[in-house]
């Protein structure tokens, strides 16, 4: 070969090179990501059926639309201690690449800023936040007793009363065991706990065979699960609502706990302990999830939210949908930590004490 011959010998070369360079961009470009979650799991801290269950598996079947890749989404109950065996399994083993996150007990975040609980393995602050589907907006917490029982009232309940009342719950950090303990030490209810129940689906029947006198429980959870106590014809009927302000428009007889007040002492402790349940239906994925990854989880989450799919769902199952983002949680969180440290003091101590 001459040396005219060279110049086409390079010009080959060199097309070559750039028809390489231009197959492995189309390759990079068409190549699926293999970074996207395939299967999303849902870690619920209460056994099947009740309303954080509830929530959950409807939030499972709409998620993965709004994810890259469109993921399975399932649903794991780990029930156990009030929901904290799930709130530390997400906090300290469950992955940190966004394919876990959980619910668990509106009050946990809340105890776990006070630190003297043992079973707590996490901090609250460092919770990767999704959001919650409920800030309480369109729900109340009800006290519920048996008709049969001597309590017709929230005002049958004070300390002169000859018997006391036997509520249920599942165990001490949970809102039905902390609840209770406040508004007990507050107005001076003549009550009684019993903790060790499984699930929220014991708590109904125990309450409807009289092994306890009632329980504590969210209306939603009620009118998806329960709504038979909503009838006329039930042995139960709530008696006191918890956790909001004003009478909820469908309970217009049944009082407050504000209205119980008499007390600027009675007025404060109500309102911190009531404001833990603008997140009463949180999620969070493990601490240190990948920025990335946390912003798909709490976009979707969002989204979820304002689905007309999901909305339509959430109706059928009459599951209050208001719901709180991320950063809100995080200001609730630093609204209660930062409250005055008296007031602070006063419920730490009467929902870790046990009474």
């Amino acid at each position: 070969m001459n040396n005219s011959q060279h110049p086409y010998k390079y010009l080959f070369m060199i097309g070559i090179l750039i028809t390489w360079t231009l197959t492995l961009n189309t390759q990079a470009q068409t190549a699926p990501n293999n970074d996207h979650i395939k299967t999303i799991r849902i870690i619920v801290g209460y056994g099947p059926g009740g309303g954080y269950d509830g929530y959950a598996r409807l939030i499972a079947r709409h998620f993965g639309r709004f994810m890259p890749n469109t993921p399975n989404v399932i649903v794991q109950n780990m029930p156990g201690a009030g929901s904290l065996i799930a709130a530390n399994y997400i906090y300290t083993s469950a992955p940190r690449d966004g394919s876990e996150f959980g619910t668990f007990a509106r009050n946990v975040p809340l105890l776990s800023l006070f630190n003297t609980n043992k079973k707590i393995t996490f901090d609250a602050r460092q919770f990767t936040w999704l959001g919650s589907s409920s800030s309480f907006a369109n729900d109340a917490y009800l006290l519920f007793v048996n008709k049969s029982s001597s309590f017709t009232s929230a005002l049958s309940l004070t300390s002169n009363h000859k018997d006391e009342l036997v509520l249920g719950d599942t165990s001490e950090g949970s809102p039905g065991h902390d609840v209770p303990l406040l508004l007990q030490k507050a107005f001076s209810f003549n009550l009684k706990l019993i903790d060790g129940f499984p699930d929220g689906n014991s708590l109904f029947l125990a309450a409807e065979r009289r092994e306890i006198d009632g329980r504590m429980v969210d209306y939603s959870s009620v009118k998806s699960s329960k709504p038979d106590w909503l009838t006329k014809e039930s042995s139960m009927h709530p008696i006191l609502q918890f956790g909001r302000t004003t009478r909820h428009p469908d309970l217009p007889d049944v009082p407050t706990a504000l209205e119980l007040v008499q007390t600027e002492r009675q007025k404060k402790l109500i309102e911190l302990g009531q404001v833990i349940f603008r997140l009463s239906r949180c999620f969070a994925a493990p601490p240190k999830v990948p920025a990335d990854k946390a912003a798909q989880l709490q976009d979707a989450f969002i989204k979820t939210h304002n689905d007309p799919q999901f909305l339509a769902d959430a109706q059928k199952l009459n599951l209050d949908i208001s719901p709180a983002t991320s950063q809100e949680i995080l200001s609730i969180i630093n609204y209660v930590e930062h409250s005055p440290d008296d007031l602070r003091n006063e419920l730490e101590a009467l929902l870790t004490s046990g009474g």
